[in-house]
């Protein structure tokens, strides 16, 4: 098909709250202030667990962690449209949807710490753990999806993915086969223009991404992903008819304004000018304006709340802190096979005789 062709193929984009804090009355969603204001508490916790645990990091108590700044409104917007019993497939860097989901800072902390605890799932919770290998999730959110189709359970799955991972094949086969088997699936993609230091347009030549849906026969749609109350309504709209079985792409555009990950100098690849332009568009800032405009935010309410994450954060710290004390270091060698091969055994036992000497 001529590239010009391509143009009847539209895919909807959608924004409710303009970066300047005004609203399209006509598509704001229908949430309560106690609803508002709970949505901006978790963006702001969320902001303040990576601001700290990059801090950790730095100084050695934490290993490579991956900061979702700049992102907050795209995950708390979509989790919150969540209902309780929904699955959540996250990739590695959903912290802000999780904690919305209930898992306490405290596992995601033990997790960053290399603590197996951090990633354990309570049996009544529907999530799935952490994903590290790139766009391997949304193929389990597509047949957890269609498993709860097969059980005519109303249960959604949302997975979690970056622009990076359209690049995997896996992506386009799980949007495939949600699309043939009617899964119960929303994919949400959080497109922040860098596959690590890849930019967005050396990866495809695709005008959005959400147009990568077209060709799995299932619903596409952009979202401004720095307006929380934008992709609150878009993921509410697709969960409920990926209900029916209709499987949708959410593409909703965002900033990652910190870096991949600790390990990682985003000044190497990026302009500060576009940084500094997207730090003027930062979701929390946009959203505190239009919760002021509405009167529902003050001074006193705004310490109020800072004060509470805060106190939440630093307690979570100190837990997660206390219970990798209790860890034994030399559990790292044991649980793994069933009769420990004599490589292992000699590595154990240099670790033991190297702690008997530091001790």
């Amino acid at each position: 098909m001529p590239r010009e062709d391509i143009a009847q193929f539209t895919i909807r984009s959608v924004q409710v709250l303009a970066e300047d804090g005004t609203v399209d009355e006509d598509l704001a969603p229908s949430l309560s202030d106690d609803e508002l204001l709970d949505c901006y508490e978790a963006m702001k916790r969320a902001r303040r667990l990576d601001e700290r645990a990059i801090s950790l990091q730095r100084r050695g108590e934490l290993g490579t962690y991956a900061p979702a700044i700049g992102q907050e409104a795209a995950q708390v917007g979509s989790a919150f449209a969540m209902d309780e019993d929904d699955w959540i497939v996250p990739s590695f860097r959903e912290q802000s949807a999780l904690m919305v989901r209930e898992t306490p800072p405290q596992q995601i902390l033990e997790y960053a710490m290399g603590m197996e605890e951090g990633a354990e799932i309570p049996v009544d919770e529907h999530a799935l753990p952490p994903a590290i290998p790139v766009g391997t999730q949304p193929l389990h959110a597509a047949g957890v999806g269609w498993g709860e189709a097969i059980q005519e359970s109303p249960n959604v799955a949302l997975t979690y993915f970056g622009d990076g991972a359209t690049s995997e094949g896996d992506v386009y086969e799980a949007l495939n086969f949600a699309g043939v088997y009617d899964a119960q699936t929303v994919f949400l993609c959080q497109n922040n223009r860098y596959a690590i230091s890849t930019r967005l347009e050396d990866q495809t030549a695709a005008e959005t991404l959400a147009q990568k849906a077209i060709a799995a026969g299932i619903d596409g749609i952009r979202v401004d992903g720095n307006d929380v109350l934008g992709v609150y309504r878009v993921v509410s709209e697709a969960i409920e008819r990926a209900r029916d079985g209709d499987p949708t792409l959410v593409e909703a555009l965002t900033y990652r304004r910190s870096m991949h990950t600790t390990s990682d100098d985003p000044s190497v690849y990026r302009e500060a000018a576009e940084a500094d332009e997207w730090e003027a568009r930062d979701p929390i800032v946009r959203f505190q304006v239009y919760l002021e405009n509405r009167g529902l935010l003050d001074e006193e309410t705004k310490a109020t709340i800072d004060e509470r994450v805060e106190s939440e954060i630093a307690d979570a710290i100190d837990r997660a802190n206390a219970a990798r004390d209790e860890l034994d270091p030399a559990d790292m060698f044991r649980h793994v096979y069933a009769e420990q091969p004599p490589e292992l055994e000699r590595q154990a036992a240099a670790f033991e005789r190297k702690g008997d000497r530091d001790g």
